[in-house]
């Protein structure tokens, strides 16, 4: 577990901080608090002080009666000064809410607290979630702090749309939820070593949209789910992830680089431009099967008894990349059948030259589409692997311990390079 410091400055979502701090402590993270004079006019710091179980800090020349130490911690036999301390005992430096000013301080280097002399003394990973009124979040002031902060290597947690603490007022400008907030710190602490630490993970999620004319198109229910789990698994596991997206309506996991896409060409595309340099493809989008042969570029008018469309089939993407592979690469491709579909996944295991063929029955609707569930076979070449309903997450995992060891048995096999 890490040592998160968690600054807290003045803004209504200040008490989402406190929320923050319940659950990363309740998760195992030990956490100490520093606050801005302002901050203490929403919040106080004995709200954190008791959640955390460590003294909350605010002024620079303030005594730490801990010491610098961090709960769980023993602490130093002197008294260390308290901004350097911290900042280097802690493993990730959070900001929430990080109000305008707060910003504009970090920005330009000022260090006029505790919070701010702390976050110029941190060499661990800095991260910064602003929450403020829509127009003073919009101000061209504010974004090039941000500009200027990212520039250095800041995290900044871009804040939600929703409605504001000004009564009437909506936009962006939220604080995300503190699991949203949790998770950014947790995908930014450096992983241990470890067969996935440095992977290159290539995943599609989603399903793609064929169009008929500029409002119909032909798609299907993938809600993309199961490719986000993957996703999220394997960046926990210290991959690096890349996400292609088709029509995904949810958000991409912490830590997940995302590239949207809508149709299977633009899926074909965007992932034969990442495949070269991946090292796994976890293929779980559901591309279209067939597309319109030719779009309207208007309106189709409904008229008369019916229509008749033609379609094309489109791309085998899978197949094509599976194709042109270069060695130590490992391909998992997905298969959604209503039924058994063990012999067609099987098929497709030999047609499309992959790996594994991960195949789930998706006419069963606690693990169908939009379901939180699954329960999948991993059809590999003379084997199957039953995976029980549990959450996607669960399996995700699974998955992506049957691909490590798909790789470490390649590498027996064939060595490093295969």
């Amino acid at each position: 577990m890490a040592r998160i410091l968690l600054g807290v400055s003045g803004g209504i979502a200040a008490y989402k901080a406190i929320e923050l701090a319940r659950l990363a402590t309740k998760e195992g993270h030990a956490v100490r608090v520093l606050m801005t004079p302002t901050a203490t006019r929403f919040v106080g710091a004995a709200s954190f002080e008791g959640i955390v179980g460590a003294p909350v800090l605010i002024d620079e020349f303030e005594r730490d009666p801990a010491r610098g130490a961090f709960p769980g911690d023993p602490e130093p036999g002197h008294d260390p000064i308290g901004h350097l301390e911290l900042a280097a005992n802690a493993d990730a430096y959070l900001v929430a809410p990080a109000s305008a000013n707060t910003i504009a301080k970090l920005a330009t280097g000022a260090a006029d607290s505790m919070l701010t002399t702390s976050f110029l003394s941190s060499s661990g990973p800095r991260l910064v979630a602003p929450a403020m009124n829509d127009r003073m979040y919009r101000d061209p002031a504010t974004q090039e702090n941000l500009a200027a902060l990212r520039e250095r290597g800041v995290l900044v947690i871009d804040p939600d749309e929703g409605p504001l603490a000004s009564r009437g007022e909506h936009g962006v400008g939220r604080l995300p939820e503190p699991r949203a907030l949790l998770d950014r710190i947790e995908a930014a602490l450096p992983g241990p070593a470890g067969p996935w630490d440095g992977l290159r993970v290539l995943v599609s999620a989603g399903g793609t949209r064929e169009p008929i004319d500029p409002v119909r198109f032909i798609g299907n229910r993938s809600s993309g789910r199961m490719g986000l789990a993957l996703a999220e698994r394997a960046a926990r596991r210290g991959a690096e992830v890349t996400l292609v997206a088709a029509n995904v309506c949810l958000d991409e996991p912490a830590g997940v680089r995302r590239v949207n896409v809508e149709t299977a060409a633009e899926l074909k595309s965007a992932l034969g431009s990442e495949f070269p340099s991946s090292d796994v493809l976890l293929m779980a989008a559901a591309p279209a099967d067939f597309r319109a042969s030719a779009v309207a570029e208007r309106k189709l008018p409904r008229e008369g008894q019916g229509m008749e469309l033609e379609l094309e089939p489109t791309e085998d993407i899978l197949a094509g990349l599976a194709s042109g592979r270069h060695g130590g690469q490992t391909v998992i491709g997905f298969a959604a059948e209503t039924g058994s579909g063990l012999e067609r996944a099987r098929e497709k295991l030999r047609r499309k030259a992959v790996d594994a063929i991960v195949l789930n029955d998706v006419s069963r609707p606690e693990i169908g589409f939009e379901s939180d569930q699954n329960e999948v076979v991993i059809v590999e070449a003379g084997q199957e692997r039953q995976i029980p309903l549990s959450s996607k997450a669960d399996v995700a995992d699974a998955i992506l311990d049957r691909v490590e060891a798909l790789r470490e048995e390649a590498i027996e096999v064939h060595g490093p390079d295969r």
